[in-house]
């Protein structure tokens, strides 16, 4: 018994003593005054200052957090603005008609202004070990929080978030800004740090090791030593992840203009075989296969098309990392089944695109335009008669002829090449020029018939009708 209760007793004071070993660890908050910091108001969306202004004026602690302040501390535009606050998801809700509360994981309010979503969270709070009302907070068997609704104070939710960078909390009551973690020093250094531990956070949610990779690329900073210890470690947790929040949190990597760096950090860290498991087997160790170049290429293409503000779609990015994948896979089927070629490739989009699926959820509207994609590539070379104009109706022509460009360029293919230049040259001409274009091709090979045997005949029996 008296064992029990030394042990117990020193079980606390270890618990006391590391907390407050945590406390001494952790900067003291800070305000910086309007006059020592470059957010204005002009720059915040009018609909953020009215969910701000309409919380304080109810009586309601409320202030801009998140990338938005820390987007506009580094003079950049903000994509979106979060809003926290002492008032819960029911009591903003009752502030606002145009609100919805929405999470599971985390109850959050959204109120909408058109088109525009602000998203209000209430503060959170620290974890109870005690916590018996298992309805508010969740652990999975990894230390992945699977629900976490527990609210507190504005010093608690500081130290819940998960960079310091991005734990910056603007008022519009007195205009400055608050700084509880040390995020202000961060931010003027360039370094992306995780608050609290490392691995406990990472085990509490692993889609951080992701964020960790997405910022640094995103605003070119390193990562501090301790908060990219673990990653390479732990990378397998990422496979814990809802397939569906991988596949947003992979757009969000390839897809914000900064695909590129965000490729080569996830390689460096070992994020990249969870979330693409099929295209890491094919990884040599030059990195100078097609399928590197090819993904090395799309991602710089993509991010080009994002800077110069144009349309990107998830499919052809998609379409041109798996290529070569699907290219081995049909490869072997063909080789193993004694299939033909055509019958081969089809099974194999569907064993790649499966695969692809269980780690990243890709939606079908999104699958069935990377098929319409790659079965193009298999008919741009038959271009003779009216296949070549009909091939131009296609929806996806476009994408599947810059697919062809991609290919031409990474193999360093000379019937390739000569193919991609010859449609690049035929969408331009005009029509008189686009015949002769054909007519230069001559005529294909006839195909050989296929003769269908005759149907037997069950004769009938007598008497029948």
């Amino acid at each position: 018994m008296f064992t029990r209760v030394a042990n117990f007793c020193r079980k606390v004071l270890s618990r006391e003593e590391s907390i407050a070993v945590e406390a001494l660890a952790q900067p003291q908050m800070t305000v910086i005054p309007r006059e020592q910091h470059a957010i204005s108001r002009k720059d915040i969306s009018e609909n953020a200052l009215k969910v701000l202004y309409r919380l304080n004026k109810a009586g309601y602690d409320a202030y801009l957090v998140g990338g938005g302040v820390r987007d506009l501390l580094l003079g950049k535009k903000p994509k979106d603005f979060d809003v926290t606050t002492s008032a819960t998801p029911d009591q903003v809700r009752k502030l606002f008609r145009n609100c919805r509360l929405v999470g599971r994981r985390f109850r959050l309010a959204h109120v909408m202004f058109g088109p525009e979503i602000i998203e209000v969270a209430t503060f959170r709070g620290h974890h109870d070990e005690q916590q018996t009302d298992r309805s508010i907070s969740q652990r999975g068997q990894n230390g992945m929080l699977l629900r976490d609704n527990i609210f507190g104070s504005i010093e608690e939710d500081a130290q819940r978030r998960d960079f310091t960078i991005n734990s910056l909390y603007y008022s519009v009551a007195d205009f400055t800004v608050r700084d509880y973690v040390g995020g202000m020093r961060d931010l003027e250094e360039g370094v992306i740090r995780l608050i609290g531990n490392p691995e406990t956070r990472y085990r509490e949610d692993p889609v951080r090791m992701l964020r960790a990779v997405r910022f640094a690329a995103k605003l070119g900073m390193r990562i501090s030593e301790e908060t990219a210890e673990p990653i390479p470690r732990l990378a397998t947790l990422i496979n814990d992840v809802p397939p569906a929040r991988l596949f947003e949190e992979s757009l969000k990597l390839l897809q914000a203009g900064y695909g590129y760096d965000t490729c080569r950090l996830l390689r460096e860290y070992g994020l990249f075989q969870p979330l693409f498991p099929t295209i890491t087997r094919y990884f040599t160790e030059k990195g100078d296969s097609p399928m590197e170049r090819i993904i090395e290429q799309v991602l710089k293409n993509t991010d080009n098309r994002i800077h110069n503000d144009m349309r990107v779609n998830p499919a052809f990015l998609f379409a041109a990392m798996f290529w070569y994948p699907l290219l081995e896979e049909a490869q072997r089927i063909a080789q193993e089944g004694g299939l033909a070629y055509y019958d081969a490739f089809a099974l194999a989009m569907n064993d790649v695109l499966d695969e692809a699926c269980r780690s990243l959820a890709i939606p079908k509207r999104i699958t069935t335009l990377i098929r319409d994609i790659w079965q193009l590539q298999l008919r741009m070379s038959r271009r003779q008669g009216k296949r070549a104009w009909k091939l131009m109706e296609h929806p996806k022509f476009r994408a599947a002829y810059d697919l062809l460009a991609l290919r031409a360029e990474a193999e360093n293919n000379g019937e390739l090449q000569r193919l991609a230049k010859w449609w690049g040259e035929f969408q331009v001409s005009a029509p008189p020029a686009q015949k002769d274009m054909l007519d230069d091709l001559g005529e294909e090979p006839a195909e050989r018939r296929r003769h269908r045997r005759p149907r037997k005949r069950t004769p009938r029996r007598e008497g029948s009708a």
